[in-house]
């Protein structure tokens, strides 16, 4: 087994409990994690023998384009996107909202999901 991460994905979307985050959008990190047996890469070196990390991508950009009130729909929306594809064992993902308009101080706003086959 072995663990591919793609850590970082920057996205604007539109989503957020309060009025002014449907409209005015948000900036957000997506995080992915997922577990996928590697034995048959190492030995290929071939992408159809692994996940691809653009088509996980993608779906974080589909995914993400859809508005939501709560950042834990989104998250749960790319979690059983990414488990459906064929070689993935476990996945976790973290979408964090960046900067969301709440007068205090704080380092991080996120929600982490994950599931496994």
């Amino acid at each position: 087994m072995g663990l591919i991460t793609v850590e970082g994905i920057r996205i604007f979307a539109y989503h957020g409990h309060l009025p002014e985050e449907a409209v005015l959008g948000g900036h957000f990190i997506v995080n992915v994690w997922l577990t996928t047996d590697t034995s048959q890469v190492e030995k290929t070196d071939d992408l159809n023998d692994t996940v691809d990390y653009v088509k996980i991508i993608e779906i974080v950009k589909e995914q993400m384009a859809i508005q939501a009130k709560m950042i834990e729909v989104p998250a749960r929306k790319i979690v059983d996107a990414i488990l459906s594809l064929d070689k993935v064992k476990k996945v976790k993902v973290e979408v964090e909202k960046v900067l969301p308009p709440i007068d205090a101080a704080f380092n991080k706003i996120s929600v982490i999901t994950e599931a496994e086959n």
